[in-house]
């Protein structure tokens, strides 16, 4: 609590002392070197306080002042007080800072803090992850020189941010973002990087899903209405045609209904609303249930199936979106694959963060073919696909996926050795079970 200081009686006590001093000099006949004297031991005393406010506000560990009297206690005291209402001040300052960026980590778009010289300040979570900037490497660096996009850097320099711009976002080229800016404070802007690629694409969505349903669905319906007309026309065919019949129309219904449940699975991934880093996806577990499937799947194929799974390392994603992309991979492999073929899978960390890899010693995939291979209703073989039950959609589903997680799908196969489908996650979104327990 403040005690007022008694400027009064602190100059009472001074004069008091001196005229004691003199009257003293007097008695003994030196008035002027007791003058001297009482003069000569106030400096001292003065500069005894004076050492000690020099050790304490440098060289001492201690918060509390030293021992003082009069108005170098006041002094010491005051010096205290200050510093502590400044700590309180810094510690009410760090938690507004702490809330400030709790909230912008929370934002649904990337947001990057820009000096008046184009030098980044700060950057959320999202920035990094959508952008491709590192915290804390890229403080003071220039955003022009981390996002090269012709366009982006036009827009910077130009100076006019009355409206915003879409280019493609510089780490994901499948991805369309849309830059805005905006001047706050003493010469500082603020960049908001909007993910619209749904907006852009939803349009194109449309179209393309309406061509390959009506595509997909003509061949079945043709194969099911010829039937269905024969059966009409002679209703007495012999009961091995009627049966024949039978199965290949529950056979092409049976495709047109696993066609549809792709097809609607491939749009709610293009259209998910989901955002990859607010939940952690154990990919172990869901790795130990899909090989449960898989080797159901495999009795009648008998291929040697191993799983590689570093059991540390789990991601943040959307769970059903990964199961599809893990599942379509290795199923891929157990039904393209000739029987008794071997099947590896594995997850582990590389130099970008993970690595997801399936690996077969089937027959390969001729070059000219890899890179049409994630086309909705590309085949390679069509009359195989059809007796394995392919769609042509499962690779086009893990390549939206990737996309969705910021990743791209690596194929790489030669004709008679085999294949491997891998992808990588950056280290941006992969952690571990004790930093996702912490």
């Amino acid at each position: 609590m403040y005690n007022p200081f008694s400027w009064l009686k602190s100059l009472t006590r001074i004069i008091g002392f001196f005229v004691l001093s003199v009257a003293l000099g007097f008695y003994v006949g030196e008035p002027l070197w007791a003058f001297a004297l009482a003069a000569g031991f106030l400096l001292i005393i003065n500069y005894i306080y004076l050492v000690q406010l020099n050790n304490w506000l440098w060289h001492s560990k201690k918060i509390t002042p030293p021992d003082a009297k009069g108005i170098w206690g006041h002094i010491y005291d005051g010096i205290y007080y200050m510093q502590r209402r400044n700590r309180n001040k810094r510690k009410q300052l760090g938690t507004l800072i702490r809330r400030f960026r709790e909230g912008s980590e929370a934002l649904p778009d990337a947001a990057v803090v820009i000096d008046a010289g184009g030098h980044i300040v700060w950057c959320n979570r999202l920035a990094r992850i959508e952008l491709g900037l590192s915290w804390p490497e890229d403080v003071e660096r220039r955003i022009d020189n981390l996002i090269r996009h012709p366009e982006f850097i036009a827009f910077f320099n130009a100076g006019k941010y009355d409206a915003p711009i879409v280019v493609e976002s510089p780490t994901n080229l499948d991805k369309t973002l849309e830059y805005r800016m905006m001047p706050y404070g003493d010469q500082h802007y603020l960049l908001i990087a909007r993910d619209i690629t749904q907006l852009s694409q939803l349009e194109q969505m449309r179209k393309d899903f309406v061509a390959n349903v009506s595509h997909e669905l003509r061949t079945p319906l043709t194969v099911m209405t010829g039937y269905l007309e024969m059966l009409k026309d002679a209703p007495d065919m012999p009961e091995m045609f009627v049966t024949k019949a039978h199965d290949e129309m529950e056979i092409q219904a049976t495709r047109m209904q696993s066609l549809v449940e792709q097809l609607l699975a491939l749009s709610r991934i293009e259209a998910s609303t989901e955002r990859v880093y607010e939940k952690i996806v154990d990919v172990p577990a869901l790795l130990a249930t899909i090989e449960v499937e898989a080797h159901s799947l495999n009795k009648e194929k008998g291929h040697t199936i191993s799983f590689d799974v570093d059991q540390s390392i789990v991601m943040y994603g959307v769970e059903t979106e990964l199961r599809s992309a893990f599942s379509n991979l290795i199923f891929n492999a157990i039904n393209y694959t000739p029987d008794g073929g071997e099947i590896k899978v594995a997850w582990c960390t590389n130099a970008i963060g993970v690595r997801f890899s399936v690996t077969d010693d089937g027959d390969g995939i001729a070059e000219e073919h890899l890179n049409r291979l994630t086309e909705r209703f590309y085949r390679v073989d069509k009359a195989r696909s059809r007796k394995t039950g392919g769609s042509g959609l499962g690779l086009s589903i893990v390549k939206h996926v990737l996309s969705h997680h910021n990743s791209r799908l690596e194929i790489s196969s030669k004709v008679g050795e085999g294949s491997e489908f891998a992808f990588s996650f950056s280290k941006q979104i992969v952690s571990n079970r004790i930093d996702a327990a912490s």
